[in-house]
């Protein structure tokens, strides 16, 4: 096909006529093994001829082809793409990748990425002499785009895989270091030189993450790049040009550079640095690290944190890492030195005011309060909050340097909770007021411990927490729980402050606003482990467990769901009038969740979360009332279509919390019914394709199909539960892919047919015998050589005679036999049995 013909059907793919979609994809699908169509799609890329639309479709069918089909899957499996085709595609895409638009960057990238990891360097030698070349001609940006993709392949290799780091970084850092240099001197900071700079920074990233190369060690060529660096780290970014829009400014190249500039010089300190973690080997350079660049760094952290308290921008990313330094310095005498001079500043005049409630926490409040709540519950947020980073900051100053600073910071508190108590209500500082609550919560455990606080603790959450509740600012009755909650263990003087804490909280489970009623039903938990008398919580049950559902149905968070197994688990059998509206629920939420994830498509995504939390509560309501078989009839429609679609390959993220709630149904329903039975064909197609691994799971319920239905397992012909049994457990035995690990569950379901079906499997006996031996012929482990000479002792227990004439038959009775004896005469050196330990 010629390249005119290719970027019409490119074309069509875009198509809104739905037939015409489809024609095309299917025309592609069919030339896409056809010699040169990769190269021919590569050329369509470049070609600033065509247009833009079709360009990037052809980008993403290159790119999905390459990651799909460059490298073989299987060992012995013949590459789809001919060796010229690749030789061509290899040669042409380092220079076009250069030449492109950052949209189609990104796609070659991506290819570029698959072909390193596949072909470096074994079948692309002349990469590393391209890089060199390049970065000292015109084509600068090309190369260490290049090299950053090359270094990335190590970034995370155990010490024998990072070999050829040692070459890269040998025979490319002293030009990168020369660039880099050049690129400093330069006056005018433009995007360019930023785009350039950053992409120095993660190449050294990548290549010091895990270990710094032998070549930096060298302390005139790493004082080079740290004077560079601290350059980089010294100089404001220029303030003209910076976009107005907060999302795009933290994402602009000066803030990304200064960003990427922090993240290294973190791990240098923080990995190499710390003279407690290092090896002998690398003592001498934690030492120099610590004597030459340590402070220097901290200092400039220092400087680049004083925008903040001066009201300039500083990313919240940004912040956060350097309050991660910070807090890793306080342990260490000599920066602590260098720190307190100015912790009063940073402290009182910083760090607090990051964790006070602030005016982008009052936008989201207002404008989308779901978004609040997973923002506050996310942990992967808390990797760029400058405020989990503060609190992590005044936590850890308390705990290593609690004498000189625990009674100044209370008393810095106190201060705020006395002048907000004499304010008027209008001009109250309700959000220092949060900032102090969100303090008391952080030092906790401090605090607990501590004379004199832990006497004052109920004394403190009666006068500056509970009014809270009542708030007329809805982040501080969040707050007020939120605080409640971490602090209910301590032991009350008086069980009314207890009481008045937890209906407090209960109320706010009603509260109109939705982070109150989330951070409400957060603290509940807390209020339900430590409540002793349960008749304090039981009259509320049903209202609790109304308000609950509500709530379920507006959010997707997993701590919700943590909650009420906790409640679930209190409470047991005492569940059981509400067991079956718990399931109906969590198995709404459940769909919910996944069609959130589904819909996301998010790997961290909390409805995924949410989801394998709805499972296990359900798991946990289902043990709470095991004693009550009837419950499981009445449950058993809710739960069937999870079952069936989540043992499939749908399920694999939730396949043993799944496989937990099918035990729980076949073992404590009074009977197993023809709906639960048609679950069988379901696990057995699993384990046959992908969920081996799922095996011992897999055997609970496998076990109780067998021996609680054991009539139906004998007599259903449609499917034929035997005959599949019998293939599944064959072709595992017969696997020398498998280790003995992997198979143990095999043996002990023949145990469990010959245990539960006596005089009615006689045609099994010889096939489950023949198998059996001829594993234990292979067998190395002692556990599984025990579990398959108890297969041939359930035989003889299932019918001596025909079990004996079948070894005898087979020529193994004897062998048999001694082995037997064998084993069970082996002991250990305590002279306990080595074997059989169960009898």
């Amino acid at each position: 096909m010629d390249l005119p013909s290719l970027a019409l059907i490119l074309r069509a793919a875009l198509s809104p006529n739905p037939d015409e979609r489809k024609a095309a994809e299917q025309s592609l699908n069919q030339f896409q093994y056809t010699p040169q169509h990769l190269v021919r799609l590569l050329h369509i890329v470049v070609d600033n001829d065509c247009d833009m639309a079709v360009r990037q479709v052809a980008s993403i069918h290159f790119k999905n082809f390459i990651a799909k089909n460059w490298a073989p899957h299987e060992p012995d499996e013949l590459s789809k793409i001919s060796q010229s085709d690749k030789d061509m595609v290899r040669d042409h895409i380092l220079v076009y990748v250069v030449q492109v638009p950052p949209l189609l960057r990104v796609q070659l990238g991506e290819c570029l990425k698959t072909i390193i990891h596949a072909d470096y360097p074994e079948q692309w030698p002349r990469l590393l002499d391209w890089i060199k070349h390049n970065l000292q001609d015109q084509q600068v940006y090309g190369a260490l785009f290049v090299l950053r993709i090359l270094s990335r392949k190590y970034e995370f290799k155990s010490d024998e895989e990072r070999t050829p780091v040692y070459r890269i970084v040998e025979e490319t850092f002293p030009q990168v270091l020369s660039i880099f240099n050049s690129l400093v001197q330069i006056a005018n900071l433009s995007l360019e030189v930023a785009d350039l700079i950053k992409l120095i920074c993660k190449i050294f990233w990548s290549s010091i993450y895990l270990e710094i190369p032998k070549q930096l060690f060298d302390p005139n060529v790493f004082n080079a790049w740290m004077i560079l660096f601290l350059n980089v780290l010294e100089r404001p970014v220029p303030a003209e040009s910076q976009p107005v829009d907060p999302e795009l400014r933290k994402s602009w190249g000066w803030w990304k550079v200064k960003k990427w500039t922090v993240h290294i010089l973190n791990r240098l300190y923080t990995r190499f640095g710390d003279l407690k973690i290092q090896n002998q080997e690398n003592r001498a350079f934690a030492q120099m690290f610590q004597k030459n660049y340590a402070g220097k760094i901290l200092e400039c952290h220092l400087n680049l944190l004083n925008v903040v308290r001066v009201g300039g921008y500083l990313p919240d990313r940004v912040t956060n890492l350097i309050l991660q330094y910070l807090s890793n310095s306080i342990s260490k005498n000599s920066m602590y030195n260098l720190l307190q001079p100015r912790l009063d500043v940073l402290l009182f005049e910083i760090v607090f005011p990051l964790m006070c409630f602030n005016d982008n926490d009052q936008k989201l409040w207002d404008e989308d309060p779901h978004e609040y709540v997973r923002k506050g519950y996310d942990i992967i947020e808390d990797l760029y909050s400058p405020r989990t980073a503060s609190m992590d900051f005044v936590s850890e100053l308390v705990r290593k340097r609690g004498k000189e600073n625990l009674q100044k910071f209370i008393q810095f508190i106190v201060e705020i909770f006395k002048r907000y108590d004499e304010t008027p209500v209008e001009y109250k500082p309700y959000r220092q007021k949060d900032g102090a609550l969100l303090s008391i919560g952080s030092l906790c455990d401090k605090l607990k411990q501590t004379e004199p606080y832990k006497s004052e603790l109920e004394h403190m959450l009666v006068q500056h927490v509970f009014p809270e509740f009542s708030s007329p600012v809805g982040h501080l009755r969040a707050k007020a729980a939120w605080v409640a909650g971490q602090y209910v263990h301590i032991n009350f003087s008086d069980q009314n402050n207890f009481l008045k804490a937890l209906h407090s909280v209960v109320s706010g489970l009603r509260d109109p606003e939705l982070p109150v009623r989330v951070d409400s039903v957060f603290a509940l938990r807390s209020f339900v482990e430590a409540c002793k008398d349960l008749n304090e919580i039981r009259p509320i049950l049903p209202q609790l467990l109304d308000e609950f559902f509500k709530l379920m149905n507006e959010v997707e968070n997993e701590d919700l769901v943590f909650t009420l197994e906790t409640i679930v688990d209190k409470f047991g059998e005492e569940m059981a009038p509400y067991a079956f509206g718990l399931c109906q629920n969590l198995a709404a939420a459940f769909w919910r969740c996944m069609n959130t994830a589904e819909a996301d498509e998010e790997v961290d995504d909390p409805g995924a979360l949410a989801a394998v939390g709805c499972l296990r509560a359900i798991s946990t309501i289902l043990e709470s009332v095991s004693r009550l078989p009837h419950l499981f009839v009445q449950i058993e429609p809710t739960l069937l279509p999870i079952m069936r679609r989540m043992l499939t390959t749908d399920g694999q993220e939730v396949f043993e919390e799944v496989l937990e709630i099918v035990s729980y149904m076949t073992f404590f329903s009074p009977t197993i019914s023809l709906d639960m039975w048609s679950l069988w064909p379901l696990m057995m197609e699993a384990l046959a394709d992908w969920a081996v691994d799922f095996f011992p799971n897999i055997l609970v319920p496998l076990d109780n199909y067998i021996s609680r239905g054991t009539a139906h397992f004998l007599t259903c012909k449609n499917p034929d539960y035997q005959q599949s049994l019998w293939i599944m457990i064959s072709s595992v035995m017969a696997d020398r892919n498998l280790e003995d690990n992997d198979i143990e569950p095999a043996p002990k379901l023949i145990e469990v047919v010959f245990q539960n079906c006596k005089g009615q499997v006689d045609q099994w006996v010889e096939p489950y015998l023949r198998i059996t031996v001829e594993r234990l012929h292979r067998a190395e482990k002692s556990y599984l050589k025990c579990l398959l000479i108890q297969v041939i002792a359930d035989a003889l227990y299932y019918n001596a005679a025909l079990t004996l004439s079948v070894l005898q038959k087979l020529g193994v009775a004897a062998e048999i036999f001694n082995l037997w004896f064998q084993m069970l005469q082996q002991v250990k050196k305590s002279g306990a049995l080595a074997n059989f330990k169960r009898s």
